[in-house]
């Protein structure tokens, strides 16, 4: 038996338990065994001529969703292009009344819970209200047992890769793990757990078979 069949079959029943877990969360789930058929099936819900926002994500750069959506046929509210604070605002305004929020998640539960921490908390405003639908692509990585390991994870493995990819200076940027600093540059502001959503299938979650994003 090839090594890495076992493994792919425990991704599988594990993200199955997830989806299940979500149900009852009005949450909307789907498991996809690599980057290439996420991408599909991300492409599949995402109706042509939608406008889209999303907030910082590695794993929707890295499956190849950012590059589809720009060269695909949709509308682009990307905050990037922004100027001033003022372009930003009114972008930002954009991204709540769009069809859809792409974004990742710093952890989910076992239970089906999601788990995500935020700087300005623009990311996690958006999971909780606004735009129409959220997709969230994670990768199988971001499973933890429950909300206490998730808030673990999130601050003690999300967040230093995070600093030093957007340059922040903060401590676990040196040190590589959280020192529950007060810093000007700490992306630890908010944190969110989501534990339902209240609009039934407006979150929809691809889990994904392989390790992807921090």
């Amino acid at each position: 038996m090839e090594k890495s069949l076992p493994k792919k079959k425990y991704y599988e029943n594990i993200a199955n338990t997830i989806i299940k877990n979500m149900e009852k969360r009005q949450i909307e789930g789907y498991y996809c065994p690599d980057s290439t058929s996420a991408l599909k099936k991300a492409l599949e819900l995402i109706p042509k001529g939608s406008s889209i926002g999303w907030g910082g994500s590695m794993t929707l750069t890295e499956i190849g969703l950012m590059d589809a959506i720009q060269n695909g046929d949709y509308k682009i509210i990307n905050r990037d292009i922004a100027k001033t604070p003022e372009e930003q605002r009114k972008i930002y305004g954009e991204i709540c009344c769009a069809d859809y929020f792409l974004m990742s998640t710093n952890a989910i539960t076992l239970d089906g819970e999601l788990i995500n921490i935020d700087g300005r908390g623009n990311r996690v405003s958006f999971l909780c209200y606004g735009p129409q639908n959220v997709l969230i692509l994670t990768g199988i990585n971001k499973i933890v047992t429950d909300i206490d390991a998730g808030l673990k994870r999130a601050r003690d493995i999300a967040a230093p890769p995070n600093t030093v990819r957007l340059n922040r200076k903060t401590p676990c940027s040196i040190t590589g793990k959280c020192e529950n600093c007060y810093s000007p540059d700490c992306i630890c502001s908010q944190f969110v757990v989501t534990r339902r959503s209240g609009v039934p299938n407006r979150i929809k979650v691809i889990i994904i078979g392989e390790e992807l994003g921090y």
